[in-house]
């Protein structure tokens, strides 16, 4: 409807922007390359932050910027996951019938990523995503993984992604042994008031905007109202183009933002 309007040929701030068009800030092109670097080395990282901070979508981007010939990306979101249905649905994935018994699953796993490395030169890169929602059996289960002819190595990379609690978690005493084998750590912050403009202006850009549509007072009013988080932008500044179109202004400024988060987003 208001991509007419706007002389848009697409929504610009939809959640199926395809990655690559995505705003770039330094800290996700930093986790990145942090991240090719875990699945190269095969390490175990921790990815962490607010609702709306685009763990999800750092993940999307990095399993695309993998060279396909050299990994195989394994992912699992999963609130409720147990450790057989961990074994089931990566096993799954490399097109197996898990065996029923937890310790025979694993075994196969492990079997079947040798194989993966050893005959098609794959590295395995496992992602658990809502890892904050894993139970303390299945956290466990994660340590026991990694221990691998007698801790020697890994066998694969390890990624876990999931709200700050998960971080708040692993640094229980409970949690030690863990929290040692991480070898990466991560938390994404919310963008800043210069990142908010950037991120908005990236994304008009995308959708074919040819002049700035959000004046410079309205991207401050989309900042304090968002915090910085890339879920909530996209919220406003949607509702801010719908309202803009339905009463026939070209401009967003602060006083529409305004009414909208009063009126719509409040």
């Amino acid at each position: 409807m208001f991509e007419s309007f706007y002389g848009l040929k697409c929504s610009p701030f939809s959640r199926d922007v395809p990655t690559r068009e995505l705003y770039e800030s330094d800290i996700l092109e930093e986790t990145l390359g942090r991240l090719e670097f875990a699945a190269k080395r095969q390490w175990f990282a921790v990815i962490t932050g607010d609702c709306g901070t685009g763990k999800t979508t750092t993940i999307r981007r990095f399993t695309e910027v993998l060279d396909p010939s050299m990994y195989k990306v394994l992912y699992l979101s999963d609130s409720k996951l147990t450790p057989r249905h961990f074994y089931k649905g990566l096993l799954e994935q490399l097109g197996c019938e898990a065996k029923f018994y937890r310790g025979d699953a694993k075994r196969q796993l492990h079997r079947e990523i040798e194989l993966m490395r050893g005959i098609h030169r794959l590295q395995p890169v496992v992602v658990i995503d809502e890892a904050h929602l894993l139970d303390r059996e299945m956290l466990e289960e994660v340590r026991f993984l990694l221990n691998f002819k007698m801790d020697a190595q890994s066998p694969m990379a390890l990624i876990l992604v999931g709200q700050n609690e998960l971080w708040d978690r692993l640094n229980l005493q409970t949690y030690a042994a863990i929290r040692q084998r991480i070898d990466l750590q991560r938390k994404l912050p919310h963008y800043d008031r210069a990142q908010t403009g950037a991120y908005i202006q990236r994304h008009m850009k995308y959708a074919g905007a040819e002049h700035d549509i959000f004046t410079d007072v309205a991207i401050d009013d989309i900042y304090r109202f968002s915090s910085g988080t890339a879920r909530m932008i996209n919220k406003a500044c949607t509702h801010c183009l719908i309202y803009g179109a339905q009463n026939r202004h070209r401009i967003i400024d602060d006083h529409m933002v305004k009414r909208v988060i009063q009126g719509e987003l409040s």
